[in-house]
């Protein structure tokens, strides 16, 4: 692991925020791009964020930290328990706050023989720089893969999600597909105030190898991407660490921050996993902390599988749809 990784990076610059949903919001803003924009195949499509730091996006999320009224406002988290739903309403109150958002969510319809189909959904509608009569159509994807180890290349259509429901390779070409095209279908333009000028989708979240070694990102995968480790119930006895938490999904953006007498040591992880596994096949996210006594910090995250994740993933690969 590098001297300073991404959550030694991020626990530094953002020291000072301790409102969970804030922290969150610090991490959209600031991470790594899943995918470099700057990689041929994408054809400038892929969205990016300018350096927090730079602007004064970092004092506002200070500001916002200190009073966060109005993103608790405006999240109205009881009924969020999608991680993309979340990711999106974050991204929301930014572009909102910062007079760029159009439209959020925009659901295009339209009449197929006496009934009304949906055709797909503008994730954000936003003001588009230097030009008051185009808008820019950009969606968001927070996702969280997996690289299969039989993955020749690290290809992407070997980062498989957790529950073996796609792969990041099914999710670009969907993305690239489908949703990017929308404002061309006949139907968006009774939903579009100006017209697209260009449409890119924001690409967020963190990968995760079985092999520490593993580092070389598949072609178009940006190299400073959010990565971590993952490895089999079997192998947890050998991960190494003396203060662990089990990350609820609302958790999974930014790196944790918790208090200290909410950590569990080795055997205490290695118990709630095996309770867990018992009756659920779902990995769990775990994050690896150094703790003080007081307050712990993630330096590292993994996500814990069953025995036989492996092979279900070996196995779920050779459906049709998710390999190209």
């Amino acid at each position: 692991m590098p001297t300073e990784n991404f959550q030694r990076r991020f626990h530094r610059r953002w020291q000072h925020l301790t409102d969970p949903h804030v922290r969150a919001l610090a991490w959209l803003l600031d991470s790594p791009d899943v995918l470099d924009p700057h990689a041929p195949q994408w054809q400038g499509r892929v969205a990016t964020l300018p350096d927090p730091f730079e602007g004064n996006v970092a004092d506002w999320l200070h500001d916002l930290n200190c009073r966060p009224q109005s993103l608790y406002a405006s999240l109205k988290l009881q009924p969020l328990t999608r991680l993309g739903r979340y990711a999106e309403s974050l991204m929301a109150f930014y572009f909102a706050q910062h007079d760029l958002l159009i439209a959020h969510g925009v659901q295009v319809r339209e009449v197929r023989e006496s009934a009304t189909a949906t055709i797909g959904e503008f994730d954000f509608l936003l003001r588009a720089a230097g030009s008051g009569d185009t808008l820019l159509h950009w969606e968001l994807a927070t996702k969280f893969y997996l690289l299969e180890p039989s993955g020749a290349g690290h290809a992407a259509d070997y980062f498989v999600g957790p529950n073996l429901a796609d792969t990041l390779g099914a999710k670009m070409r969907k993305i690239f597909d489908q949703q990017l095209a929308l404002s061309q279908h006949p139907a968006a333009a009774a939903y579009l105030p100006q017209p697209v000028r260009q449409a890119q989708a924001l690409i967020k979240g963190w990968l995760f190898y079985h092999d520490a070694a593993a580092v070389t990102p598949a072609a178009g995968i940006a190299t400073n991407h959010c990565r971590g480790f993952w490895c089999e119930l079997s192998s947890v006895p050998r991960c190494d660490g003396a203060a662990f938490a089990i990350l609820s999904r609302l958790q999974w953006l930014a790196p944790a921050r918790l208090p200290g007498h909410l950590t569990m040591d080795k055997a205490a992880l290695q118990a709630a996993l095996e309770t867990h596994f018992a009756t659920d096949r779902a990995p769990v996210l775990i994050a690896v902390l150094e703790s003080d006594g007081s307050e712990a910090m993630e330096v590292e995250r993994g996500f814990i599988v069953p025995d036989d994740w492996r092979e279900r993933a070996g196995e779920r690969l050779q459906r049709p749809g998710l390999l190209g």
